[in-house]
């Protein structure tokens, strides 16, 4: 796609994910596999700097649960995230889309009305992003954009 929009990555095998969680959630950081234990130890989990740094090499394919919720505390998301076939990947990767359209003052703010404690729903989320690109797309144009020229 070139028209700016972030594709969403191929997030089949652990190292995939982990790698993704890198790039997002320290953008432009080295993280040493020392960094990311002690950052786990911080959240109150345990993770070797060596486990991870396997696990970034791919050595390590089916890691424990325990494992991947140190990983989930680590990166600050929910474990399952790390999980095979996990559901959560798309929920992940739309929730980290918002936060750096966020960043870069894409989004400046929003307000739902009836959101839960759990957030936006992911579908809405997704809506939410899509109906950004088309917009900086220019291919919403307000309410003259609606079929036959007249406001919807």
């Amino acid at each position: 796609m070139d028209n700016g929009e972030e594709r969403t990555p191929e997030l089949t095998t652990l190292q995939q994910k982990v790698e993704y969680m890198v790039e997002k959630t320290f953008p432009g950081e080295k993280i040493s596999g020392r960094v990311f234990a002690d950052l786990v130890k911080e959240r109150g989990g345990s993770l070797s700097h060596s486990y991870f740094s396997n696990i970034l090499a791919g050595k390590v394919t089916n890691p424990s649960e325990e494992i991947l919720k140190a990983l989930g505390l680590g990166f600050g998301v929910d474990w399952r995230f790390f999980k095979d076939e996990s559901e959560v990947v798309d929920d992940v990767v739309a929730g980290l889309q918002f936060l750096a359209k966020r960043r870069t003052g894409e989004i400046s703010g929003l307000a739902g009305r009836g959101i839960d404690d759990d957030g936006l729903d992911p579908e809405l989320l997704q809506f939410v992003l899509s109906l950004l690109e088309d917009n900086k797309d220019g291919r919403d144009n307000g309410p003259e954009a609606a079929p036959g020229g007249q406001p919807g």
